[in-house]
Parts: C-alpha cells; sequence; structure tokens
C-alpha cells in the first residue's frame, strides 16, 4: 500500500514560489498561488493568453526564457507544469538537492508534494487527497462543497451563543428562474440564513432545500394584484437583522434591475444593518438567451437598452423617453410589460420603429413551463393575447428577435 500524503496549509504570503511552464496547467494552478500572495516567478519560453493577462496585471513575474540550474535558489515552493517530461525531471531534482518541496503535474507520484483537489466555501478552504486519484478528489470535494452550500452540513460555531451574533442582511438574486443558476456566492449565504424574506420570481426549489428551522417570509409581490408594501419588507428586514439574526432577502433576477433592492440596502444603511449585495443572473438577458435570442449580435445590434414596463408611456410617472427608443436601430427588452405591449407597441410605431420589427416574448423562462411568442411590432399585442401570455415574461424587440426559436 502507497504511503499516505502530509496535507499541511502552506503559508506562501511574499514567499518566492517558482512556476516552471506557462501553459494550461500553469494557468489553471497560478490563480491559487496569487490568491495565496505568493511571489511568484514564472519561468517559460511563452504563455498562454490568460497568464499573459495575469503577466500583464502585475500579478507574477515572468523570465521568458528555458529553465536553468539555479532557477531555484531562494524558492519556498515549486510547481513543473511544462509538458516536456526531462524538463520536469530536472527541476524536481534540483528542487530535491536544495530540500525544496516540488509539485510535478505530469507525474504527481514522482514530486515531494501534490496539488489537492480544493474549493472555497464562507472563508474556509478545503483541500481532498486520494492518493493520485485526482477524479475522486474532485468528486469529494464538489460533494462536501455541495452539501455546505445546500446546508446539509452545518459549518456554523456550535459554541456561538445567538445573542452574541451581529445581525446582517444579505441581498441576494435568484436568477431568472432555474435554481440551478443562481451563484456559487448566493446559494453559499442563503445555506447561512436563519430568515429568508422571498419575491414569488425568486426560485421555489430553493427553498425546498432550507432547514426547517430556517424562518421563510413572503415577500408577496405579485404584479398586478397583492402586494407587501416596500416598507413593510424593509421593517421586516431590519427587524430580523436587530435581532441578531442572518437576513437573506431572496429576489429573482437581479436586486438591482428593476428588484427595489438598491431601497433595501439604504434602509438597511440607515438603521445601522451591515448588508452584502450578491448580483444574480438577470432574466433580461438570461430569458432571451434560453430561448435563441442574442441580446447583441455582431453586425445586427450595437445597443441593447432594458425599459421597465411598469408604467405606460403616457403615464406621467414615465422616465422612459419613448421617441428616443423608437430611433434606436438595436436591442429593446422590456420587463413587467406583458400587461401594457399594445401601448410600448404602439408608441414605438408613433416614434418611427418600422411594424415588421421582430418580437419574441419569453414566458417563464428557464423554468419547464417556458414559451417563447416570435411576431413583429405591428401583431406582438394580438399574439401575446392569443397565446394567453401572462406575467412573468420578458419581451425583446428589435432584428435579433428574428433569430429566437417560436414555442421554446
Amino acid at each position: 500500500m502507497a504511503e499516505q500524503h502530509y496535507l499541511a496549509g502552506l503559508d506562501l504570503a511574499g514567499r518566492r514560489v517558482v512556476v516552471v511552464g506557462g501553459g494550461t496547467v500553469a494557468q489553471r494552478r497560478l490563480p491559487r498561488l496569487i490568491a495565496a500572495g505568493a511571489a511568484v516567478e514564472l519561468i517559460s519560453p511563452s504563455v498562454t493568453p490568460a497568464v499573459q493577462g495575469m503577466i500583464d496585471a502585475g500579478e507574477l513575474t515572468w523570465l521568458p526564457r528555458r529553465y536553468a540550474p539555479g532557477d531555484l535558489e531562494g524558492a519556498w515552493y515549486v510547481l513543473c507544469c511544462t509538458s516536456h517530461r526531462e524538463v520536469n525531471v530536472a527541476v524536481s531534482e534540483d528542487a530535491a538537492r536544495l530540500r525544496i518541496f516540488c509539485v510535478r503535474a505530469d507525474a504527481g507520484a514522482e514530486g515531494s508534494a501534490v496539488t489537492p483537489a480544493t474549493g472555497e466555501h464562507d472563508g474556509m478552504l478545503i483541500g481532498v487527497l486520494s492518493g493520485g486519484r485526482p477524479l475522486r478528489s474532485a468528486a469529494v470535494r464538489d460533494g462536501v462543497l455541495d452539501a455546505l452550500r445546500e446546508g446539509r452540513v452545518d459549518d456554523r460555531s456550535a459554541v456561538e451563543a445567538p445573542v452574541s451574533r451581529r445581525g446582517e442582511v444579505a441581498l441576494v438574486g435568484g436568477g431568472p428562474g432555474d435554481p440551478e443558476l443562481i451563484t456559487v456566492r448566493g446559494r453559499r449565504l442563503l445555506a447561512r440564513a436563519d430568515v429568508v424574506i422571498a419575491d414569488r420570481l425568486a426560485p421555489r426549489e430553493l427553498l425546498e432545500s432550507l432547514p426547517p428551522t430556517v424562518l421563510v417570509v413572503d415577500a408577496a409581490k405579485i404584479p398586478y394584484g397583492r402586494a407587501a408594501s416596500q416598507d413593510a419588507i424593509n421593517a421586516t428586514m431590519i427587524e430580523h437583522a436587530r435581532a441578531g439574526r442572518f437576513v437573506v432577502r431572496l429576489k429573482g433576477g437581479d436586486p438591482y434591475l428593476f428588484g427595489r433592492g438598491f431601497e433595501e440596502l439604504l434602509a438597511c444603511a440607515d438603521a445601522g444593518i451591515p448588508v452584502t449585495v450578491v448580483p444574480g443572473i438577470t432574466s433580461a438577458f438570461a430569458a432571451p438567451a434560453v430561448a435563441g435570442v442574442p441580446v447583441t449580435h455582431r453586425g445586427v445590434a450595437h445597443e441593447v437598452v432594458v425599459v421597465s414596463g411598469h408604467v405606460a408611456p403616457a403615464d406621467p410617472a414615465s422616465l422612459t423617453d419613448w421617441p428616443a427608443l423608437a430611433r434606436l436601430a438595436g436591442t429593446i427588452v422590456i420587463m413587467m410589460g406583458v400587461e401594457r405591449i399594445a401601448a410600448f407597441a404602439e408608441a414605438l410605431l408613433a416614434g418611427g420603429r418600422p411594424p415588421e420589427t421582430p418580437v419574441a416574448v419569453i414566458q417563464n423562462a428557464t423554468t419547464r413551463t417556458q414559451h417563447t411568442v416570435m411576431s413583429t411590432l405591428d401583431k406582438a399585442a394580438e399574439d401575446v393575447a392569443a397565446h394567453e401570455i401572462r406575467p412573468p415574461a420578458v419581451i425583446v424587440i428589435g432584428p435579433v428577435a428574428a433569430l429566437g426559436r417560436p414555442g421554446s
């Protein structure tokens, strides 16, 4: 039976680390070394474009030449990342002579150190070694990280007294609907929550995975119907945070794109509550994408404008210059506009947009009930009514809409 490695954490901050080879293997290894604060010196005749970007940003020092004896003097750690075995052997032999731990990317068992499969969760670095079976290490790492992010493993201190905890709020964008489209950070913070205040458009399946001890508050912001006042939502966040709880305000899409996220941040700031903002994948771009509509496309659209459909063009409260939008040749994405699509189409037609301008309307994007209606500006309101399209739906107006997939 092969001897197991000794797993340890190295403090490389400010210490010289030599990486030999500037290809794709180095490209994968360098970010972690840079994040650890290592003084990285890269030796390679050539580098990949991604590595060149790190060099240009001043994150490491590049010696554009082949490895030579003496290059390891003063190093604390060495990584052999070339595709040439003879070079890697020479580097590892020099490292052994100098008593410097050395990783062989091409033959892990022949180096004096190995790189574990790693991942981060809430300030913790998770590392897994499986005796030369990297796929197994990666699978176990992913399983542990998923369990932590989903709250199936509680990583919070059992001895931490609830009264000593400082209340906080996280404004988390849940994405367009599919629960897998929330960001990694959003999923991680959701797993830490004591209280979740959720919009109707927040991915419902995410709430099912929460432990039973988590209090879920329905914000009940239903378009054109029953709605919880924003003041009540703000007050609820602040009340629970002041009681020492970690509050996640879970929204559909992105908190800052017509999601009133900044209003909630200001309310928490006025109350002295720390706030973390986690951007989400906005349905303004995700909904068209999953329906096969690129909101920009080379030679077709050079601009995209996202507009709130909450008020009609003729409403005194409207802040949108509809005649200016009508003069654009690119893409207009209208959010929350299904109920007023006839008024929006009329304003754009009156401003000069051609009647045959393609329109795509995507309902319940990224969910099992997703449905797309393809139309033109002069017929969009009629087709939306015929297909009984209801919110949530995203309206895309412009030449790119013709690229979509009907019925998707």
